[in-house]
């Protein structure tokens, strides 16, 4: 009796695989607060110059590698080098160790707003410690708490926090038709509308060019995700055509989803009394969203004429909803990033470049590896969580360190697709770039929008005469930098130099 054939992906499905995975809600929140509806701008030229021709890079090294197993580690190292590939698949393991310190410190706030209706983790302070340091501690038992329970092998718990992806998508859907009836019923945009509007920001922070560029990594990270998209070449239907027209389709959704919902923003947000009135919390890039969110439910209650204290509980439940939602889609993140990247880079790498210690696996996972990790995230959240500074500087500097750590990757598999496009040995079932030109000029683009964002977000900071900001920018990737040159190295001299001494 034969096997029931698999079903592949059809045009449908594949665009909505590729929109779940890099079309994220914070991103219209986080885009409107620090630039208004000038961000439509830059979230539109990022998926010009970065996400369309990435996400065609990915479809032909995914066709090409479908059968390999070591990922974008078997991508890099068939195409360019081991080595390159080695620490570029070293740093983008290390962006997920910039994540978990981010996400591990700010998954209270969505926990305060299920609770609360409102972001109050600034106001806890036990022991005479400050907020930031208190969601610093709290960071440090869940990162011990969540390693002890998935190094048991129960992923039970992933199956409950799934609930929570399908709530968070359900919050673009309250924000759109949120918006439009607030819209419809005010008959007016509550952030003004003018030509200037779309290039200049409210926000007095992002008034200068240099500033306005170093948003550029923000519109790239939200393009962020793309690394699912090779693996669904095999799975699509007709791929030679199907998948080049899903990739493409759903680049133009997502920036126009991205577009519409910063405009739609702005139909219930007045920029100055929703960032500077309207909460009682400082406004920060941890909990902008739910501030947000509070208000739109307020503002909903407003133009319905029901009372002030109705339009208030209105805001708290909005919040609640999107508090509850968020806690739980990132708690089963949490679950899966905890091992998964891990265990991609010590079994897509050669074995003998980590120590033995580290490669012990219990319950299919490298628990070993996992309790040295946690120590690292641990390390990372004390230094920047005790290194004295305000909420809003604290969430401003985690951002900034995810989004830095997460986008240099993409400059070493977008450099690697020179080599992977000249290697004729290489079998390309097929190919977007069809000739080495069209792939030195997608290639070229995409290194100097990523490297020109990522490296004024870097020296920003240091410019406004804050150097510690600069330095936890770029802290993460030249540690991970050099903590991989220096292993490979010593993979190098143990093993593939020996080996060849012997041979001869």
């Amino acid at each position: 009796m034969s096997s029931p054939k698999k079903k592949k992906l059809t045009l449908i499905s594949l665009i909505l695989m590729i929109f779940t995975s890099v079309f994220g809600f914070t991103n219209i929140t986080r885009a409107f607060y620090l630039m208004g509806y000038a961000s439509i701008l830059w979230y539109v030229l990022a998926a010009v110059t970065f996400f369309l021709p990435f996400a065609f890079m990915l479809s032909e090294y995914g066709a090409a590698f479908k059968d390999r197993k070591g990922g974008i580690y078997s991508w890099m190292a068939e195409s360019f080098n081991p080595k390159f590939a080695f620490i570029g698949t070293f740093m983008w393991y290390a962006s997920y160790i910039i994540w978990m310190v981010n996400v591990g410190s700010g998954i209270w706030i969505p926990l305060s707003n299920a609770i609360f209706g409102v972001d109050k983790t600034q106001q806890w302070t036990p022991f005479g410690l400050s907020g930031v340091q208190t969601l610093g501690i709290l960071a440090i038992f869940w990162i011990i708490l969540i390693t002890f329970v998935s190094s048991r092998g129960l992923d039970s718990i992933k199956k409950v926090t799934s609930i929570g992806g399908t709530a968070v998508a359900l919050i673009n859907v309250v924000l759109f038709l949120g918006g439009l009836t607030i819209l419809l019923l005010n008959g007016h945009m509550a952030q003004p509308l003018s030509p200037g509007a779309f290039f200049k920001s409210p926000n007095a922070d992002y008034s200068t060019m240099i500033q306005v560029f170093g948003f550029l990594v923000f519109a790239i990270f939200a393009y962020g995700g793309l690394e699912v998209v090779g693996g669904l070449v095999d799975e699509t239907e007709n791929a030679e055509k199907t998948f080049p027209r899903g990739v493409a389709i759903s680049a133009i959704v997502i920036a126009i989803g991205y577009a519409v919902g910063i405009f739609m923003m702005g139909a219930f947000t007045n920029w100055n009394f929703a960032f500077t009135q309207f909460s009682d919390a400082e406004v920060t890039l941890g909990n902008v969203a739910y501030i947000a969110m509070n208000n739109m439910g307020y503002q909903l209650g407003h133009a319905l004429n029901i009372s002030e204290a109705a339009s208030v509980t209105m805001g708290v439940w909005v919040s609640r909803y999107m508090g509850l939602s968020m806690f739980l889609a990132l708690t089963g993140a949490f679950f899966t990033l905890i091992f998964s990247p891990l265990k991609q880079l010590i079994e897509g790498t050669p074995k003998e470049v980590w120590p033995e210690f580290l490669t012990k696996t219990k319950n299919d996972l490298p628990v070993n590896a996992m309790k040295v990790q946690a120590a690292i995230v641990i390390a990372i959240v004390a230094l920047v969580s005790f290194g004295g500074s305000g909420a809003k500087y604290f969430f401003q500097v985690l951002v900034s360190m995810t989004n830095v750590s997460m986008t240099i990757p993409y400059m070493f598999l977008a450099i690697a697709f020179i080599g992977f496009k000249k290697k004729k040995e290489i079998e390309k079932p097929f190919e977007i770039y069809k000739t080495q030109t069209m792939a030195n000029i997608a290639v070229t683009v995409v290194t100097f929008v990523v490297g020109f964002a990522n490296v004024f977000t870097i020296v920003q900071p240091a410019m406004q005469g804050d150097i510690a900001g600069t330095l936890y920018s770029i802290l993460g990737p030249v540690i991970f930098g050099i903590i991989a040159v220096v292993m490979y190295s010593r993979y190098e001299r143990k093993y593939i130099l020996s080996s060849k001494t012997v041979q001869r």
